[in-house]
């Protein structure tokens, strides 16, 4: 963890040093991409050692299979083999050397590396295989319409601002970045037409990185302090089981759940940092000038703390991971793509047991949490007052049923899980089970609509917002292909 943290502060000034002396302004792409990947391996060298190599055995080989089978059938491979490498790196780290171990591993790496690979591979097919009018918007903005070279491969895997805690970013995004390519603010107006303003080329990501390195700050603070005094385990103590009351459980419940979040915050601010600091990450202008360096963010602290949903919660939470997700499994699965997108989170995730009873725990939360939704809330957003009141009931119900969901994933083992659930009598599987029963999902009549209503709980919402980003700038390297890419973009925002 000590050496963790270590690369990252020193990533942190790398950033600044290479947005400073290697700007796109001064330098060329090619020594751009060579120090990225450079830098990179050398921190994944320091933090890991020699387990490093397997950064770049799994991207090499994922290359030589993208090379080599061609862009029709290449994203299968390629998700098989860099999910089959992860997980068996994940099998011999977990029951050879270090069950139960909470230090940095090289598999934490390895998973953002895997994220990059699979959607990269699917966005190839999209570009080079798949018909246009066959994409969806979102596809159709994300394809990569040509084969990368191993150089622009190797650093959009394993460059130094994303190889520790990623996070995921796109490939175009990431390749606009080393290229130095400016973009073009777009702002809709109200009558649908597109008003370009005026040109920014290099807004200054300062004043952003001293807020998140602040959070981060704040974050670890907390974590050292705070969570240590509230493990999770502590649910499952047979005095404090046989001697607490139902409301102190599940008051100890929400706090301990609460005080072990903060790390993620400081491992995912830090990161997000990082890549603000080479100047990457940039996502626009509101109305008022004021800069948002939140394209690859991976959370929003506020929205979950105060999330009044599953939905909102999963919404704000590991934000890119949740539109990996989306993107290579949800809206290509052919049956049940709610159940198999939680499988693959899950498999993802690592092979700890209680990871499978989280993920499959939460897709019992999810349904049933969507059905209460569409069945009964529009009976209390009518009056402000019951609005607020409604609110408040659906904070708790929504913080207690994350916190029962989670408990497995930080106990990581079966009997202790078991244990925990066993205690609650499994209430909230039981409930989730009878509101399923009680309250079916509503299915409308078009098939696009159908398909719309049983989306997974991050999948609009996150998806609007991704192609808001996408919408904001276009590379002006290309004036026809700029308005192409503007058209596109505009158009998937209507639909």
């Amino acid at each position: 963890q000590v050496n963790f943290v270590v690369c990252q502060l020193f990533a942190l000034l790398a950033a600044v040093w290479f947005r400073t002396y290697l700007h796109s302004s001064k330098t060329s792409p090619f020594i751009r991409h060579v120090v990225a990947t450079l830098l990179g391996l050398y921190l994944a060298l320091f933090c890991f050692g020699w387990y490093a190599l397997h950064f770049v055995i799994q991207s090499g080989i994922s290359y030589y299979i993208m090379i080599i089978i061609g862009v029709e059938n290449m994203h299968k491979y390629c998700f098989v083999f860099a999910l089959g490498y992860l997980t068996v790196c994940q099998i011999t780290r977990v029951y050879i050397f270090d069950y139960g171990q909470y230090s940095a591993d090289f598999s934490g790496p390895m998973m953002i590396i895997t994220q990059k690979i699979t959607s990269l591979a699917f966005e190839i097919h999209d570009g080079m295989f798949r018909k246009n009018e066959d994409l969806t918007p979102s596809q159709r903005c994300l394809a990569v319409r040509r084969m990368p070279s191993l150089l622009e491969y190797l650093s959009y895997n394993c460059n130094f601002m994303g190889i520790l805690a990623g996070p995921l970013c796109s490939y175009k995004d990431y390749i606009t970045f080393i290229e130095g390519r400016s973009y073009q603010l777009q702002q809709s107006e109200a009558n649908g037409k597109e008003d370009t303003k005026y040109e920014q080329t290099d807004p200054s990501p300062n004043i952003a990185v001293a807020q998140k390195l602040l959070i981060c700050g704040l974050s670890l603070l907390f974590h050292l302090t705070i969570t240590k005094t509230l493990p999770v385990e502590y649910n499952i103590d047979d005095n404090f089981r046989a001697t607490a009351s139902w409301p102190v459980r599940f008051f100890y419940l929400y706090v301990s759940l609460m005080a072990a979040r903060p790390k993620y915050y400081f491992a995912w601010t830090l990161a997000d940092a990082i890549n603000n600091a080479a100047g990457f990450g940039f996502r626009g202008y509101d109305k008022n000038g004021v800069t948002h360096w939140d394209l690859i963010s991976n959370l929003r602290i506020q929205q979950i703390e105060f999330s009044t949903s599953f939905k909102m919660f999963l919404d704000n939470w590991n934000i890119q991971t949740a539109l990996w997700l989306k993107r290579v499994c949800y809206e290509r699965a052919t049956f049940s793509p709610t159940i198999q997108t939680f499988i693959l989170s899950a498999i993802w995730h690592g092979v700890y047991p209680g990871y499978y009873l989280t993920f499959l725990t939460g897709v019992l939360m999810t349904l049933a949490a969507r059905a209460i939704r569409n069945n009964i809330r529009h009976y209390f957003v009518q009056s402000p007052a019951v609005k607020l009141c409604y609110d408040i009931v659906t904070w708790m119900a929504t913080q207690a049923a994350i916190s029962y969901t989670v408990v497995p994933f930080v106990l990581l083992s079966v009997k202790p899980s078991l244990t925990f659930y066993s205690s609650c009598y499994f209430c909230l599987h039981i409930a989730s089970i009878l509101v399923l029963l009680v309250f079916p999902l509503k299915r409308t009549q078009k098939g696009s609509k159908k398909h719309e209503s049983v989306q997974p709980v991050w999948s609009r919402k996150l998806e609007e917002e991704s192609l808001l980003q996408k919408n904001n700038y276009s590379t002006t390297n290309n004036s026809f292909s700029q308005k192409q890419e503007i058209t596109c973009r505009y158009q998937a925002l209507k639909q």
